[in-house]
């Protein structure tokens, strides 16, 4: 059994922020893999399906994003999910835009997200970062974090999303590596022919 975390900000004025990418990368897995109507429990919205024969449960906590970590204590706890087996999606300030990676424990690089996850379960989960660039200027992070993507970034973010909603089976039935290079191929799938 797994856990899918997507973060994000609860609300109809939040739906497009940069900081909202983690809810977008969930919906569209959620969608590709024809998981249930949400249930309103554990302080979030709850999905349940199966890919790839395995039963995952997917979390868009509602608590707004510094509070994160309480939904996702509840719903590990309740179901008895260990952390490894649970994989949080999130957007990161400093990768570049577009880009996506994946670490299992390690630092959170500032996420107030990850921080309230940190101080509810150990931090031995799985982490699917997505690059939405700094501003250059820390007076303007606020603003970019809870900002709307633009039309350009329409070009990139909707493959990618699409990609990973497809991959997800890797993370299923494979490993983090295997996700990522799954995505590669899908984001560059006439690479080899432009080589010949």
């Amino acid at each position: 059994m797994l856990l899918f975390v997507g973060l994000g900000n609860p609300g109809t004025k939040h739906v497009n922020n940069r900081h909202n990418i983690g809810f977008m990368a969930v919906d569209e897995i959620i969608r590709r893999h024809n998981f249930s109507a949400p249930k309103m429990k554990f302080n979030g919205a709850l999905y349940e399906g199966i890919i790839d024969k395995q039963k995952v449960f997917i979390l868009k906590p509602l608590t707004f994003m510094n509070l994160s970590g309480k939904s996702v204590l509840e719903v590990s706890r309740f179901f008895k999910i260990p952390s490894e087996n649970v994989f949080v999606f999130y957007d990161e300030l400093d990768l570049d835009v577009g880009k996506i990676k994946f670490k299992t424990g390690g630092g959170i690089a500032g996420h107030n997200g990850l921080r309230s996850i940190d101080q509810y379960i150990d931090n031995n989960y799985n982490k699917i970062r997505f690059g939405i660039g700094h501003p250059g200027d820390k007076h303007k992070v606020t603003g970019h974090v809870l900002g709307d993507f633009n039309n350009e970034d329409k070009v990139w973010l909707e493959p990618l999303l699409r990609a990973v909603g497809k991959s997800a089976i890797k993370l299923v039935s494979g490993t983090g590596v295997l996700f990522l290079n799954e995505i590669g191929l899908l984001l560059k799938p006439n690479e080899k022919k432009e080589n010949k």
